[in-house]
């Protein structure tokens, strides 16, 4: 029995089948972002890009502060959700499929210029597949962190793939995510329909530079949180961008085996989430999964040595927290707090801060960290410092969270 069948038996059958569903949906979309982005790093160092990688890993935040607004309003006011989905992906998968011929060619202007197009298809479609699912779920604060736990077990499985494949260091890993590509295109097609919520009314000037969903930041909780979020994925960025280059220094194999075990935590933690929500609400778990980034840094910090190899693990362990408690929460908090009218630009909303500014913030400041601090001379001393500088800032974070982000529905 799979995993899937064995949650829809919990739910009453309609439910239980709709949840396989979306859940083959966030499977399939980060089992494609995953069989990638994990060891992009690596592959470039492979190919002597090493000191491009935090450009290369600026290309999908740049993607996500153009292009998500616009796709949030044509699935709020023009075209069902899922068909856009589809043709997402389709435009997605003819871009990844010439980027091993840059890889190989050494060609970095090329690179990241494809990396870039690719980013601009691939970033909105986190913001529409959350709409899709969201539109579609009757209760969604239940039933969504099942639904985004097989986005969790599709990054897993795709680490698994690359790692025992020998395909993890290879331009490979992008013919891979464009074959997967075309395929959840064609799947997307098939899921629930997700109309177009604000269809027919008369499109003004306001609608065009997405002022409702901006209108949110008027509440001073969603400030808050938007400004917060923002800065937590700075230090994101640097995860994405340097792990796997720092665990190949320290002398770490099968890198993305090892950094999968991040994504197991992510699925015990997920699944935890409705139960997390019933005592601590929203504010507490937000904060608790920015404390756990600046243990996460803390330990990678201190595990540049054999002796400090159990940090690591515990460090990469810390993921599930991390991610679940402030993005899984904060996207869930935000579907609640926008109206039924914006729900797709509010949703692109969070994906602009966080996938988008804040991590494009984090790619070149780690890249220029990176740069001055470990590059041509990977010492011990060097990574640490290089770790510390993300945790110090987590902690900073943390503390202007806590003392002014005050939200009265706490207990959703």
């Amino acid at each position: 029995m799979s995993i899937i069948e064995t949650v829809a038996e919990k739910v009453d059958r309609p439910q239980g089948v709709l949840l396989c569903r979306l859940s083959l949906m966030m499977f399939i979309q980060f089992f494609i972002w995953g069989s990638w982005a994990v060891t992009l790093g690596l592959v470039m160092a492979n190919h002597n890009m090493s000191r491009l990688i935090g450009d290369a890993f600026s290309a999908g935040p740049i993607a996500s502060i153009l292009s998500p607004f616009l796709l949030g309003m044509l699935v709020d006011r023009f075209f069902p959700s899922q068909k856009v989905l589809a043709v997402m992906n389709l435009l997605g998968a003819v871009i990844l499929w010439f980027i091993p011929t840059a890889l190989i060619n050494q060609d970095g202007v090329l690179l990241i210029t494809l990396l870039f197009a690719y980013m601009l298809c691939f970033m909105p479609t986190l913001a529409v597949a959350n709409n899709i699912a969201f539109y579609s779920l009757g209760n969604s604060e239940k039933h969504f962190p099942i639904v985004r736990v097989f986005g969790t077990i599709g990054w897993i499985i795709a680490g698994i793939v690359i790692g025992f494949t020998g395909i993890a260091a290879s331009a490979t890993i992008f013919t891979l995510a464009s074959i997967c590509s075309v395929g959840l295109a064609i799947y997307s097609l098939t899921l629930p329909h997700t109309p177009a919520p604000a269809k027919g009314a008369v499109l003004k000037v306001r609608d065009l530079f997405c002022a409702d969903a901006f209108a949110l930041l008027k509440k001073r909780h969603f400030l808050i949180f938007a400004l917060c979020a923002t800065l937590i994925s700075i230090p994101l960025g640097t995860y994405y961008a340097y792990t796997a280059s720092w665990l190949a220094d320290a002398g770490v194999t099968n890198i993305s085996s090892v950094m999968s075990l991040g994504q197991v935590s992510e699925i015990l933690f997920m699944l935890s989430i409705p139960l997390f929500f019933r005592y601590l609400g929203v504010k507490y778990m937000l904060l608790i999964g920015m404390l756990a980034w600046f243990l996460r840094y803390a330990l990678f910090a201190m595990g540049m040595s054999e002796e400090g190899r159990l940090f690591i693990y515990m460090g990469i362990l810390l993921h599930g927290i991390c991610y679940d408690f402030f993005f899984v929460v904060g996207f869930i908090y935000t579907d609640r707090v926008a109206g039924d009218k914006v729900k797709g630009q509010a949703q692109s909303l969070v994906i602009m801060f966080t996938y988008g500014i804040g991590m494009l913030l984090g790619s070149q400041i780690s890249g220029q960290l990176y740069n001055n601090l470990v590059a041509g001379q990977a010492t011990a001393e060097h990574w640490s410092l290089f770790w510390w500088i993300p945790s110090i800032s987590a902690a900073v974070i943390a503390v202007i969270f806590f003392f002014s982000f005050k939200y009265r529905n706490e207990k959703i």
